[in-house]
């Protein structure tokens, strides 16, 4: 459903395009439809001059749980896995303007390694990034086998994506995965102030600022490509259905 996924252009910020996810139902699980309305807005936005800065959010207490899993189940009992997950990755990863987010509460699976490619993140004090693929028998994705050590260390990205630790709002921040942590009520209003700030700088100039601070997004896309080969593997592997059956039963 399209409307899973809200793409705003606020009046006060004409500059500001908002994502939002909107399935609190499902506590934001992001789907195939909802991989290719993200990827169509960001595509957009880079070649919307009227654009300069993509700002992400989710709803209250939740920013997304991840991939939803009745995707992963149907292409691990031999469906078609499909492109929209890679080619919303390849759309962030390649972005050419600002992208900043903000969460409140659960920031799983992608959930988490999607603020690795934004700029500036902004997180409430009761925020949890957790990376559960390990434990799914699976592996990191989005390229966060790559991005997470260059800004954690090795110890905190194997603790987060590896050994599948939660970290907390202050932990996150502590680590380098997030900008910014503030009260829950404060997230989305603080989140868009700096999406505003940034839009309202001269663009070019923020543009090569900001290619000269992320370098080239090469090594990025490579590591994605490496990663979704092995996670589709890993999606097919004895060990996931396994790890899936048990997840289902715990449900």
């Amino acid at each position: 459903m399209t409307d899973h996924i809200l793409i705003e252009n606020p009046e006060a910020m004409p500059h500001v395009q908002v994502i939002r996810f909107n399935r609190p139902e499902k506590k934001n699980a992001i789907t195939r439809a909802m991989y290719v309305r993200m990827t169509e807005a960001l595509q957009a936005a880079d070649q919307n001059p009227l654009i300069h800065v993509t700002a992400f959010l989710g709803t209250e207490g939740c920013f997304s749980a991840g991939n939803d899993m009745a995707d992963f189940l149907a292409f691990a009992m031999g469906g078609a896995m499909g492109t929209e997950a890679l080619d919303f990755l390849n759309a962030l990863a390649s972005a050419t303007k600002p992208l900043v987010s903000g969460v409140d509460g659960l920031a799983i699976g992608i959930g988490t390694t999607i603020h690795m490619h934004c700029d500036l993140t902004i997180a409430s004090d009761r925020s949890v990034f957790k990376t559960p693929f390990v434990d799914l028998a699976l592996v990191p994705e989005a390229a966060s086998s790559l991005i997470a050590p260059r800004v954690m260390g090795h110890q905190r990205a194997f603790a987060l994506l590896a050994a599948g630790e939660a970290f907390s709002a202050a932990e996150a921040k502590e680590s380098g995965l997030i900008w910014r942590v503030t009260a829950p009520e404060a997230v989305k209003a603080e989140t868009l102030l700096a999406a505003t700030k940034l839009a309202a700088k001269p663009p070019e100039a923020l543009k090569i600022a900001r290619d000269l601070i992320r370098g080239s997004s090469h090594d990025i896309l490579s590591r994605i490509y490496e990663e979704t080969g092995h996670f589709e593997a890993q999606l097919r592997s004895a060990e996931a259905r396994a790890a899936f059956d048990a997840f289902v039963k715990r449900k």
